[in-house]
């Protein structure tokens, strides 16, 4: 695959006017087929969701095995030959109980496990700090222009002050590649 030189045009601090920008340059006619949104400095996230006892642990357990105990289940029922639904969903049930049995079970003893070390619940993401709109370096110059027009106090980052990095260099910067 013949990669093209690729240009950064527009710089924004969230997805949505990122993809408000691309859009815009969809409803202009612009081939958008030639364009990215990157996601640059991206950095993980562990948000704390609350504390992780015995209790939790087990419960969380039991809510992750139940799932594919029912599935395992549903599965062999459909292998019975002379009432595959029935059997299907009353083996999907018991797949239910013995997966959130089992899975409570190996949560609590996890948890047990750890004495104490790792006690709270999170959830993790991967969050950039800002969004490129990149585009093909042969078309770069008209999606400059097409963003220029879009309107103002729309939150966008295409303004010909605010194109303007640290340091006075601009967004575009060199071809990516």
């Amino acid at each position: 695959m013949n990669e093209q030189p690729r240009r950064t045009v527009a710089s924004y601090t969230t997805y949505q006017e990122a993809e408000r920008a691309v859009d815009h340059l969809s409803d202009r006619g612009f081939p958008v087929e030639r364009v990215a949104i990157v996601g640059r400095d991206v950095q993980l996230v562990e948000q704390v969701t609350g504390r992780m006892g015995p209790g939790g642990a087990a419960l969380h357990g039991a809510a992750s095995g139940a799932l594919p105990g029912a599935l395992i289940g549903w599965i062999f029922g459909l292998l019975n030959w002379l009432d595959p639904v029935v059997s299907g969903l009353l083996l999907a049930l018991y797949g239910l109980i013995f997966g959130a049995l089992v899975g409570a079970l190996i949560g609590l003893l996890t948890h047990l496990s750890q004495r104490g070390r790792r006690d709270f619940a999170s959830v993790s993401f991967m969050q950039p700090s800002r969004y490129d709109v990149v585009v093909d370096d042969t078309v770069a110059a008209d999606a400059v222009r097409l963003l220029a027009e879009l309107p103002a106090g729309t939150g966008t980052d295409t303004g010909t002050d605010s194109r303007m990095r640290k340091g006075g260099r601009p967004h575009g910067g060199p071809a990516v590649t």
